[in-house]
């Protein structure tokens, strides 16, 4: 029995399920589903991107902000879905690439091919994904608190459909232990801190069946500034969690502490106190946000507009939009469009008539679980998980 089979049996169906394929050697050949070509058809390298700059805002060498008023539908076109990344974008070789589970809270350690990771039963969602510096220049423009970093506005997001193996089927391979307590996964760009990108997930939360190991994005191979061969994905988490060109994962039976839960990706403040090795709160999980998809600031004629714009929540599916020009005095409910299936944002829209003057729109989305964007987001020095409803600066002739 080929590898490519014998690990599609052993995680289908563990040792019961190889052995009886053994004896029968057509009757378990589970279909994986369509999937796109290993072929990767990005351009060449412009600066430290494969793709071209000229459609996002431009932060360094570090990032690609979208422009959320060049996007119409639910689906980000991956010409348009925003980078952040921490050095430039890498060109691997398919072939080439490995992808190592090792650790002291697995069985053995594995050494994985990029055809292996094709070969597992794959699992495709939709899922936002989402800097956590993302709307970071607000605390500085709604409160009048500069937090260092990236000044990213309102485009450090993007939503996907993506393709991939589940990241438990890996661990389920090389045996993970029931004492297992922490996940680490380390990328391959080693000019990044730490030699290598990386981010500490809980055991429980690598274990979850939509945590993938991602090679497909829109119906596309993953392009190469999104983590080509394979990258981590991690629905409703914070960008940084999303490991690109992912190469390692060590799992281990005592907490890990890496520079991005202990300094880096860390809220530190006055309401922040310490935790474990960390100098404040480590960021895991997103917040509920919402933003218009209009130029800042935005500049209309007068008269009726149908405005839109993007909400998401790593709790799930959005329940309502509401938008304000008085300074949330008076919020006005508007209209979701299309389905939010898995862990996608939704779309919202409103008509405004739109008076001659200077005006500020702000919106709140309120997920199914009863969570609101708060009036308040208290001052972290990093600029991580701002969320309160933003003023929109619109000029209207």
């Amino acid at each position: 029995m080929d590898r490519r089979r014998f690990l599609r049996l052993l995680v289908a169906g563990g040792a019961t399920a190889v052995l009886a394929a053994c004896a029968d050697m057509g009757s378990l050949d589970a279909s994986t589903g369509s999937q796109p070509s290993v072929a990767v058809t990005d351009p060449a390298p412009s600066g430290p991107w494969f793709k071209d700059p000229a459609p996002f805002i431009v932060h360094g060498d570090k990032g690609l902000e979208a422009r959320l008023e060049n996007m119409q539908g639910m689906l980000t076109p991956n010409r348009l879905f925003f980078v952040r990344n921490n050095s430039i974008s890498l060109d691997l070789d398919a072939d080439d690439w490995r992808l190592t589970v090792e650790g002291d809270a697995v069985s053995e350690s594995l050494k994985l091919t990029y055809s292996e990771i094709r070969s597992l039963p794959s699992r495709t969602l939709t899922s936002y994904l989402e800097c956590a510096g993302n709307h970071r220049a607000m605390f500085d423009v709604m409160n009048g608190q500069e937090a260092s970093g990236t000044q990213w506005m309102t485009g450090a997001v993007s939503n996907g459909e993506w393709v991939g193996a589940q990241l438990r089927d890996v661990l389920t391979l090389a045996g993970i232990r029931p004492d297992a307590v922490s996940v680490l996964l380390v990328g391959l760009d080693v000019e990044s801190p730490e030699e290598g990108f990386r981010y500490v997930l809980p055991a429980e939360k690598a274990m979850e069946p939509d945590t993938l190991l991602a090679y497909a994005l829109n119906g596309e191979t993953l392009p190469r500034d999104h983590g080509f061969p394979v990258r981590a994905l991690v629905p409703g988490w914070v960008g940084s969690a999303n490991i690109k060109w992912l190469g390692r994962i060590v799992v281990s039976s005592e907490p890990l502490w890496t520079r991005n839960n202990t300094t880096s990706y860390t809220l530190i403040g006055d309401e922040y106190p310490p935790q474990g090795e960390s100098l404040g709160q480590p960021v895991t999980e997103q917040v509920i946000k919402s933003a218009l998809a209009l130029p800042w600031p935005a500049e209309l004629s007068a008269g009726s507009h149908r405005i839109h714009g993007y909400a998401h929540s790593p709790a799930g599916t959005i329940s309502r939009v509401e938008w304000s020009t008085d300074s949330g005095q008076t919020w006005n409910g508007s209209a979701l469009s299309g389905a939010q299936s898995d862990h996608s944002w939704v779309r919202f829209e409103f008509e405004w008539d739109a008076p001659p003057g200077e005006h500020a729109i702000m919106t709140r989305a309120t997920d199914a679980a009863g969570n609101t964007q708060p009036d308040h987001v208290p001052f972290n020095e990093k600029g991580y998980l701002f969320n309160q409803p933003v003023a929109h600066p619109v000029r209207v002739v």
